[in-house]
């Protein structure tokens, strides 16, 4: 996908344009027995690897501006905001996706940034990319039980790690204290204990067998007793369920269009952006 090559070159960049500061003190970046490595050495050894990618990158980035900018596109705070919540989700929460962050040495701009030129690309190219009914209907044939709604559980949980304990905070919980209340104090699990050991809405299959057994024997506002996890310890109260529920093709027509839309996109973007490359008078200085 775009936005996936987009982001692969953000830490190239990121490093490269470090050895724009070559020219000032602090220049050494790393020592060996006393000999120095300079932010200059590093500089043309990204640029020597790296470079031509990175600068096409720009370059392409730059024809995606320019072009937005000349059709008067407009992606707006609130798009961007948009996507970076559905990757939130699917990457399984503000915890998660923070740990990426840090993982790849990414930062909430960097991921902002290349959402919005993602978006640009989409709107500059869906004019381009048509998607038939026809096709619609066979993918959603061929796919339905994609689109199939699971039987689903809102729960919540307390993890402790000791049995003991469990059965401490269960008998709290028996005698009338909130759950939320109890999640917070007692809870290992630091993902969700700030708020009230919140799980939402899961299907069989995200979660351990042990776990998932339980909270689909449950009804809405029954508690568990605990049960013991390879985490540890979990008292678990369901808040809501949702019964399973066939799909309907009209029901799914706008997420199969997203889908087939973002199979089309790699290609015609690719064409897209040659054509614009021969269009555009591009000067290459980095060899010089």
């Amino acid at each position: 996908m775009v936005i996936a090559v987009l982001l692969v070159t953000i830490s190239i960049i990121t490093a490269c344009d470090a050895g724009a500061l070559s020219g000032k003190q602090n220049n050494v970046v790393a020592r060996v027995n006393n000999e120095v490595i300079t932010k200059d050495e590093l500089y043309d050894l990204l640029v020597q690897e790296n470079g031509e990618q990175a600068l096409n990158s720009l370059i392409a980035n730059k024809i995606v501006e320019l072009e937005a900018k000349s059709q008067d596109i407009k992606v707006t705070d609130e798009d961007v905001q948009k996507e970076i919540d559905k990757i939130i989700e699917q990457s399984g929460g503000k915890e998660a996706f923070e740990q990426f962050l840090q993982m790849y040495g990414y930062t909430l701009d960097d991921i902002k940034e290349n959402i919005k030129m993602n978006l640009n690309v989409k709107k500059l190219l869906e004019p381009e990319i048509k998607i038939e009914e026809d096709d619609m209907k066979s993918y959603f044939e061929a796919n339905k039980e994609k689109f199939d709604e699971k039987e689903q559980v809102k729960a919540s949980h307390i993890l402790v790690d000791s049995e003991e304990k469990a059965k401490e905070v269960k008998e709290k919980l028996t005698a009338g204290e909130d759950f939320a209340k109890l999640a917070k104090e007692y809870s290992i699990d630091t993902s969700n204990k700030e708020k009230g050991g919140e799980l939402g809405f899961f299907a069989r299959g995200a979660m351990v067998k042990e776990f998932e057994d339980v909270a689909f024997s449950l009804k809405a506002g029954q508690i568990s007793n605990p049960v013991k996890t390879e985490y540890g310890y979990h008292i678990i109260k369901v808040e809501d369920r949702k019964q399973a529920k066939e799909a309907t093709y009209e029901e799914s027509k706008d997420k199969i269009k997203e889908i087939l839309f973002a199979e089309k996109l790699p290609a015609t973007y690719n064409t897209w952006l040659q054509d614009k490359f021969d269009k555009y008078e591009i000067e290459i200085l980095l060899k010089e």
